[in-house]
C-alpha cells in the first residue's frame, strides 16, 4: 500500500514537471514574439489596418458640452471674443506688449472658417467643447482679462507642487545644483547638448531601412566634415563649427524628406495664422507644406513626420476664458493623435520620436508634454526650468510680423557712429522682471538708459522703433516666459542684444555661437547692468554690432524662403536633432 502511494506521488509531481515546463516554453514563445512583433514590425502584426474605422473620440471620456454650430448674432459674438482690433497707424514699434499688446490683446483675426469647420464631423470628432453661448460678449472680455494673468499664476503653482510634471534630466539638476545661481550657463547648455548626440550611439541594423541608412550615412559625414576655414556667405565666428554646420545643411537640402500630415481640418490644424508675436509657428507651416524640395508624398520615405497645428489658433480657439484650464486643449491633441496612431503605423513605431511639432504660444510646453514627450518639439518657450530636453528639443525664434505682404518692412538700423544711446527697453511689466528693471533703471534716472514702461506718445518723441534703431544695446528681459520677440527685434533693427532671462535657449544654440554677437546677463545683476554694458570695451561691442548684421539673415521670413534664412534654420534645427537621434 506504502509503494502504491510512493508511486503516485512520483507520477503527481512528474506530471507538474510536465506543466511547469510547458507553461515555460509558452512564456518565452510569447515574450518573444512580442519583443519581434515590437522591435521589427512596429506592432503592425496585430494592428487593425489603416482602412478600418474608429469614432476618434470613443474610447476617451470627455465630460464636456457638445459643439454646436453658431449664426447670427451668436456666430458674431463668438468672433469677437476671440479678436482685438489694433490701428496700426498707432502702432510704432513690433515688440509683443508695447504695440500689439500681450497675449490677450495681440493683432487676431476673426475666424469664421471655424463655425464653418465644425460642421464637418472629422472635426466634431476631435472638439472636445467649446464656450456656452449664454456669456454675454461683456463677460467674455472680462473674464478674457482676467484669465490671462490668472492662468499663468495657476500653472506655475501646480508645477511646483506637482512633482509629476518635472522633466529635468539628472545631467540638467546636476548643472543647476553645481551652479550656485541656478542658471545653466549658454557653455553648460553646449555640454548638455553633445552628451545627448554622443549618448546615441548609431548601431547598423542588419534589417535597417533606407531611410535609417541615409541617416547614418549624414551621422558619418556630419561628424566627419570637410574642413572650412573661410566661406563667403557664412562668417566663421558666428559658429561653433562651420564645417560641420555646411555639410549638415547641404545633406539637408539634398536628403532631407518631410511626411505631412493631412488629418485634421481648420483652425487648429492647417491653419497658419501670419501676423502677431507668433507668426513663427504659421509662417514655417505656409513654407514647410509649399515645399516642393522637403516635402514628400510617400511616408516610407520620410525622415520627419510633421503635424501641423497651431498652438496659438489652439488656444484662441479652445481655451475658455475663466476655466484657468488648458486640459481642454491636451485632450483636443490627444485625440489628433489617437486619429494618427490608429490610421497610420508610423506614429506607433518610434512612438513619435520621428515626429515634430513647431509651436510658438508660451502654453505650448506643458500642452505638449504629456502625449508628445517623445517628439521633436519647436518652441518658443524653450526654458531649460521647464523641460526643455537638449538633443530633441528646438528653440524655435520668436518673431512677430504686423505686415504679412511685408515682413522685412522697417529692416535694418542706424551705423555705430549714429547710434548715442546705450541701452533700451520700452515694454509691458509682465512677470516680476521688467518691475525690477524699471524699478533700478526706470525714469529719468540715467541719460545713456532709455528704460521705460511704455513710450510717452508725443509729437517730436521717438517712437519704439526709433529707439531700436538708435541704442547700442537693445535690452531683452523675460515676461511670463522665458522667450520675448525683442531678442529677434534687436538683430532685426542691427542694435546688439542683451538677453535677462536664467535659463533661456536661444534659438539654433546648436549651431550659432551667441556669446559672439550677444550679451547674457544674470536677472540677479539687473542693479549693476550699466556697469557691465559700460565694461564692454568699444572694439568688442563694434565686433559684436557687425556680427549681428551678420547673423541677421538666419531671422529673416522671406515671402518665398531663401537660403539660410529662418525657415531653412529652423528646418535644419530639426534635421540635426532627428540625424543624431539615428
Amino acid at each position: 500500500m506504502l509503494n502504491l502511494w510512493e508511486q503516485l506521488l512520483v507520477y503527481e509531481s512528474e506530471e507538474a514537471m510536465k506543466l511547469l515546463r510547458f507553461a515555460g516554453l509558452v512564456f518565452i514563445f510569447i515574450t518573444t514574439f512580442q519583443f519581434v512583433n515590437i522591435r521589427y514590425f512596429g506592432g503592425s502584426i496585430f494592428s487593425l489596418s489603416s482602412q478600418d474605422k474608429f469614432p476618434v473620440s470613443s474610447s476617451i471620456d470627455v465630460s464636456t458640452e457638445p459643439v454646436r454650430t453658431l449664426s447670427g448674432p451668436e456666430r458674431l459674438n463668438f468672433s469677437s471674443s476671440i479678436s482685438v482690433e489694433v490701428d496700426e497707424e498707432e502702432s510704432t514699434g513690433l515688440e509683443e506688449d508695447h504695440v500689439i499688446g500681450s497675449d490677450k490683446n495681440d493683432t487676431v483675426q476673426a475666424h469664421d472658417s471655424f463655425i464653418e469647420d465644425v460642421k464637418d464631423k472629422e472635426t466634431l470628432d476631435l472638439l472636445p467643447g467649446t464656450r456656452s453661448s449664454n456669456e454675454t460678449y461683456e463677460k467674455i472680455v472680462e473674464d478674457a482679462d482676467i484669465a490671462f494673468e490668472n492662468t499663468r499664476k495657476v500653472e506655475i503653482l501646480e508645477s511646483k507642487s506637482d512633482p509629476s510634471v518635472d522633466n529635468l534630466s539628472s545631467k540638467v539638476k546636476r548643472f543647476m545644483k553645481v551652479s550656485n545661481s541656478g542658471v545653466v550657463s549658454i557653455t553648460e547648455m553646449m555640454n548638455l547638448l553633445h552628451q545627448s548626440h554622443t549618448s546615441h550611439v548609431s548601431l547598423k541594423l542588419k534589417q535597417s531601412s533606407t531611410v535609417d541608412q541615409e541617416l547614418l550615412y549624414a551621422r558619418s559625414q556630419i561628424e566627419n566634415p570637410p574642413l572650412i576655414e573661410n566661406d563667403p556667405l557664412l562668417h566663421t565666428p558666428l559658429y561653433w563649427n562651420l564645417s560641420m554646420f555646411k555639410r549638415s545643411y547641404e545633406l539637408m537640402e539634398r536628403k532631407l524628406k518631410v511626411y505631412v500630415y493631412r488629418e485634421g481640418k481648420r483652425p487648429v490644424l492647417h491653419k497658419p495664422v501670419l501676423k502677431g508675436i507668433y507668426a513663427s509657428e504659421g509662417w514655417f507651416m505656409k513654407q514647410l507644406k509649399s515645399s516642393r524640395t522637403f516635402v514628400t508624398k510617400d511616408p516610407r520615405k520620410a525622415h520627419l513626420f510633421y503635424l501641423p497645428f497651431s498652438s496659438k489658433m489652439l488656444e484662441e480657439t479652445l481655451y475658455v476664458p475663466g476655466s484657468h484650464s488648458d486640459q481642454n486643449l491636451i485632450q483636443f491633441l490627444k485625440n489628433y493623435l489617437d486619429m494618427i496612431s490608429s490610421k497610420y503605423n508610423f506614429w506607433n513605431k518610434t512612438g513619435g520620436s520621428d515626429h515634430f511639432l513647431v509651436a510658438c504660444h508660451d502654453w505650448a510646453p506643458s500642452e505638449t508634454r504629456q502625449y508628445m514627450a517623445k517628439c521633436i518639439r519647436a518652441l518658443c518657450n524653450s526654458d531649460v526650468s521647464e523641460g526643455f530636453v537638449f538633443g530633441k528639443d528646438v528653440a524655435l525664434p520668436e518673431t512677430t510680423i504686423l505686415v504679412p505682404r511685408r515682413p522685412l518692412r522697417a529692416l535694418g538700423g542706424k551705423p555705430v557712429s549714429q547710434r548715442q544711446i546705450l541701452a533700451f527697453f520700452a515694454g509691458g511689466m509682465h512677470g516680476y522682471l521688467r518691475p525690477l528693471l524699471l524699478q533700478n533703471w526706470g525714469g529719468n534716472r540715467d541719460p545713456d538708459m532709455k528704460i521705460f514702461s511704455e513710450i510717452p506718445k508725443s509729437k517730436g518723441k521717438k517712437s519704439y522703433l526709433e529707439y531700436m534703431k538708435s541704442s547700442k544695446y537693445c535690452i531683452c528681459p523675460k515676461g511670463h516666459e522665458v522667450n520675448s520677440p525683442r531678442v529677434v527685434e534687436a538683430l532685426f533693427y542691427e542694435c546688439v542684444p542683451v538677453i535677462i532671462s536664467d535659463n533661456f535657449v536661444p534659438p539654433f544654440l546648436e549651431v550659432l555661437n551667441w556669446e559672439s554677437f550677444a550679451v547674457f546677463v544674470l536677472e540677479k545683476d539687473i542693479p549693476d547692468l550699466k556697469n557691465i554694458l559700460v565694461s564692454i570695451t568699444e572694439e568688442r561691442y563694434r565686433e559684436m554690432q557687425m556680427r549681428v548684421k551678420m547673423v541677421q539673415k538666419h531671422f529673416l521670413w522671406h515671402s518665398k524662403p531663401e537660403r539660410f534664412d529662418i525657415f531653412h534654420m529652423i528646418l535644419h534645427s530639426i534635421w540635426y536633432n532627428r540625424v543624431f537621434q539615428s
